[in-house]
């Protein structure tokens, strides 16, 4: 294969030369002649350009206005660059980044000697991390709308707006497995299951990709699985802390994912995590990186570090003595570029010079860079932005009707007693409550959206001429002042902005909160109902990645004086509606008894506020389910519903069953599971199951319900999880409508890693398991007859 590449290089060349047009130029030539004949025109420098990377040192290259100034460049920048990240930070506009870029890509084309374009990274987590991006729902409350279409559409659309201003590539999605909720990251994962994060991811995937690559087209962009792998069940839920697991769960729990949105959605580019396995960072794990994913899965495309993970194998885990042997161990492990900034890799061309790196090993790692920019298009044409499209295209009333969509999708409703919906012609006063009212928070990795919408304007929204509604804050869980030199208005999402880039978290003192406490009961007195919205914000759950910057909590419970103020106002005896927004499982243990109704948002967006208040008030019938198991109390933890049978004893002093199971949620309408059935009962072991599920809904509205398959293995080789999700559809009926749903079942779906560290389908009896959640299911029995192996 190697020697027919080099046959048509040598080909195309000569075609080349006689057009006098080299053959990278020409669009015409499949992509791999392209790249090997710019590698062989590049020289050493050039080429380890392109592993290099920018972003505090982009203000070596713009002047005081932010804008791109070329004579302030270090003479090395005539070589090009490899990326710039996130271009956007320096602007308050979408039409100001894309000039940004715009001035970047023609400089670079028109004065470095072989014009090759620069690629340009952003943050896209549930949006642009931009000012003027649409803000959807955090990641784990898009997983919660167990809706993978809405997320490739989501996800399409993000792709539309950063596309348009002039950037190629985002670091996103999170594939992690997401199983320690005291970890400060546990709300940019799609949750605990394995099966439904590579669903989401894959759906992410193709929403910012296209469904066919190459190329990766217009309005599309190149995406990054993060973060591999492990990253999302870290040793006492501290960030980057080290994971202890055998290859066997590695493997069907923290990579697969991985593997389904490389092998099945093409993922074009793949981020090490900066946490160790068995004693081996990730940024200088040969085995995970080039030996399984490389080489088992066949992923050609790009690994990038995460932001200085290559020098942290110095700093943070101790295994390299500087940042040459840094470079050495991660460039080994098929590390391609370094983010964000060059650091190690900037040592890269001596250390060829010195032979401690064969050329032969830049060249493959550039090989793949180029690759990436041929296959996104920047070669061909004119490698600019319509500035003035960008802003059009940025937050417009199609995404804005999305991002209120993927909010109502998202919703959850864990309880209700009856009190839900609210009739607004029987409401006269209602008592809007709590930290979260007032204000939106939108969560880790976020922009700067155009407009938000609170819970308390969305309420007021609704209910005008119809009801008066009332505000009183509650308590305060932090306090800005260590960032701010004056109060802030914490109506309309100003403070959570500023809240999320304080570095020092100081926690309300309880004195200064009594007060709030006693006005909030004074209201919810006078008023009819009470919405009282509790949870976290963006300083007691985010990343923590600096001493002076942190955000892992030891608890589970709802931080500050949050729980006296549900107590108290509970103790009103005027009905309550518990509004639950933040990025991590609560435990509520002590207040589900307490209020009518819990409604479990997560961060919903830009729209927050109304969506909810068209779920509360019965517009729209909710049918979000949880991602993630909510324990009843720390000491359960890890706590997901996937364990194994050994994990079956309750504790000394209380149950060992969670508050609310994975997969949970309720409706406004109720679903009858009238039968489910197999088409055979006996199957191959290479073969494929049908699943037939007759639902009905026995309520008196319309509404959605999330079907479940679960698969139990009876007796097998290695001891298996008590049920793992196969399969899942969000079905939407009408009242009194019937309606079967079918699932194929193949034979991924009964497989495991075996003795010999294969995927194998072992002969027996499984049980088939449906219904709404991960605890309420039907079962019906399947004989496997025979024996199939998958391989690796």
């Amino acid at each position: 294969m190697r020697s027919g590449l080099i046959f048509l290089l040598l080909f195309w060349s000569c075609v080349a030369w006689a057009q006098e047009r080299p053959a990278y130029l020409d669009p015409t030539l499949p992509i791999e002649v392209r790249v090997e004949d710019l590698l062989g025109r590049m020289t050493l420098e050039e080429k380890v350009a392109q592993m290099l990377s920018m972003r505090q040192t982009k203000r070596l290259i713009v002047d005081e206005q932010n804008r791109f100034d070329p004579s302030r460049a270090p003479e090395w920048f005539k070589l090009g660059i490899g990326r710039i990240e996130r271009p956007s930070e320096y602007f308050q506009t979408a039409r100001e980044a894309a000039a940004f870029t715009n001035a970047i890509q023609r400089w670079v084309r028109e004065n470095t000697r072989l014009g090759i374009p620069v690629i340009f990274h952003e943050e896209a987590l549930h949006g642009l991390r931009a000012a003027e991006a649409t803000s959807y729902p955090q990641a784990i409350a898009l997983a919660s709308t167990w809706d993978p279409a809405l997320v490739e559409r989501v996800y399409g659309r993000i792709a539309r707006e950063v596309r348009a201003r002039g950037v190629h590539q985002v670091l996103a999605p999170v594939v992690d497995v997401g199983r320690e909720p005291r970890w400060g990251r546990i709300e940019e994962t799609f949750g605990e299951d394995p099966y439904l994060v590579a669903e989401m991811g894959k759906a992410a995937v193709w929403g910012l990709q296209g469904r066919r690559v190459p190329p990766v087209g217009p309005g599309h962009v190149i995406a990054t699985l993060k973060h591999m792998t492990g990253h999302g069940q870290p040793e006492s839920g501290i960030n980057v802390a080290p994971v202890f697991f055998g290859e066997r769960h590695l493997r069907e729990v923290f990579l697969y994912p991985f593997r389904e949105a490389v092998e099945k959605a093409h993922a074009l580019s793949v981020m090490a995590s900066y946490n160790e396995i068995d004693g081996i960072p990730s940024h200088a794990n040969v085995w995970m990186l080039r030996d399984v994913l490389r080489g088992e899965w066949g992923f050609h495309g790009v690994i990038v570090s995460d932001w200085h993970g290559i020098p942290q194998l110095i700093t943070r885990h101790h295994v390299a003595e500087n940042l040459e042997e840094a470079a050495r161990l991660a460039l080994q492990a098929t590390v391609d570029v370094e983010l964000p900034d060059y650091e190690a890799y900037a040592t890269l061309v001596d250390q060829v010079r010195r032979g401690l790196i064969p050329e032969l090993a830049i060249d493959a790692a550039v090989r793949r860079l180029l690759w990436a920019k041929f296959a996104v298009g920047l070669f061909d044409g004119e490698p600019y932005v319509d500035e003035a499209e960008a802003s059009r295209v940025n937050a417009s009333e199609e995404d804005r009707a999305l991002a209120l969509e993927a909010a109502r999708e998202a919703i959850i409703l864990l309880k209700n007693d009856g009190l839900l919906p609210l009739e607004a012609g029987r409401l006269d006063r209602v008592a809007v409550i709590g930290p979260h009212a007032g204000e939106v928070l939108l969560g880790g990795y976020s922009g700067r959206p155009r407009y938000t919408v609170s819970i308390l304007e969305g309420l007021r929204e609704r209910l005008r001429g119809e009801a008066e509604v009332l505000y009183a804050e509650g308590v305060r869980i932090t306090e800005d002042s260590v960032f701010t030199d004056e109060p802030q208005p914490h109506i309309g999402g100003t403070r959570a902005r500023q809240r999320n880039a304080a570095h020092r978290v100081v926690f309300t003192p309880p004195e200064a909160n009594q007060p709030r406490i006693e006005e909030a009961v004074a209201l919810a007195r006078t008023s009819d109902v009470v919405v009282l919205v509790v949870g976290g914000n963006e300083q007691t759950a985010r990343e923590a990645y600096a001493p002076y910057h942190l955000g892992d909590r030891l608890s589970l419970r709802l931080p500050g004086q949050q729980e006296a103020l549900v107590k108290a106002v509970a103790e009103t005896g005027v009905p309550v509606v518990l509004v639950v927004i933040g990025g991590r499982p609560y435990v509520l243990t002590e207040l589900v008894d307490r209020v009518g109704a819990i409604v479990w948002g997560w961060y919903l967006g830009q729209e927050t506020g109304r969506a909810v208040a068209e779920v509360l008030l019965g517009d729209y019938n909710p049918a979000g389910r949880l991602p993630i198991t909510i324990p009843r109390h720390e000491g359960q933890l890890p706590a997901y519903y996937s364990h194994k049978p050994s994990k079956a004893l309750d504790y000394v002093d209380g149950t060992s069953r969670p508050l609310f199971p994975f997969g949970y949620g309720l409706s406004y309408t109720r679903f009858a599971y009238r039968s489910v059935r197999l088409e055979s009962d006996r199957v191959g072991g290479c073969g494929v199951v049908r699943v037939l599920v007759e639902l009905e809904n026995v309520g008196e509205r319309a509404g959605d319900e999330v079907v479940q398959v679960y698969v139990r293995d009876r007796v097998s080789s290695v001891a298996r999880p008590v049920k793992e999700l196969k399969g899942f559809r969000r079905v939407h009926l009408a009242a009194g409508e019937r309606r079967v749903v079918a699932f194929e079942l193949g034979p991924e779906a009964f497989a495991f890693y075996g003795l010999e560290m294969e995927r194998v389908v072992e002969a027996g009896w499984f049980d088939v398991l449906v219904g709404g959640n991960s605890e309420e299911l039907m079962s019906v029995p399947l004989e496997i007859t025979e024996d199939c192996n998958l391989g690796r």
